[in-house]
């Protein structure tokens, strides 16, 4: 069974997946916000998924960020049409930053480092693989 992770927002959701091992984090797609219910249904009548992460947004000082309001009506709507599905809050603190870091290391070009949806998906695939060797240790 997989793990799904979501790095949800206002426009976009960045999701990554793991392998069915649950070893691997790899980044699955970046899809409009307002599509995530539906998306999340289609997904899970194809793949066994055991839980899914949602990035959990905070401030420095461990406050909730002017983002997590938008955040946790997804994440009811999520437990009402999803009740068995369990889910797991991830702070998602600095995953955006360390997305642009890994693209500018992987070489992209200014246009792809520009990609908001590519950064989504990255940071959801970092959110995840952080949670896979946190899970390992």
């Amino acid at each position: 069974m997989r793990i799904l992770a979501l790095d949800y927002g206002q426009k976009r959701t960045g999701i990554a997946v793991t392998d069915e091992l649950q070893i691997i984090a790899s980044g699955l797609t970046t899809i409009a916000s307002e599509t995530a219910i539906d998306f999340l249904r289609d997904y899970f009548a194809k793949e066994k998924v055991a839980k899914v992460l949602i990035g959990e947004p905070r401030q420095m000082d461990n406050t909730p960020s002017e983002s997590t309001a938008v955040i946790e009506v997804f994440v009811s709507k999520f437990k009402e049409t999803f009740p068995d599905m369990p889910v797991v809050r991830v702070d998602e603190r600095f995953t955006s930053k360390l997305a642009f870091k890994a693209m500018l290391d992987s070489g992209l070009k200014k246009k792809q480092r520009q990609d908001k949806g590519l950064i989504d998906e990255i940071s959801a695939t970092i959110m995840l693989q952080d949670y896979l060797t946190r899970k390992m240790f």
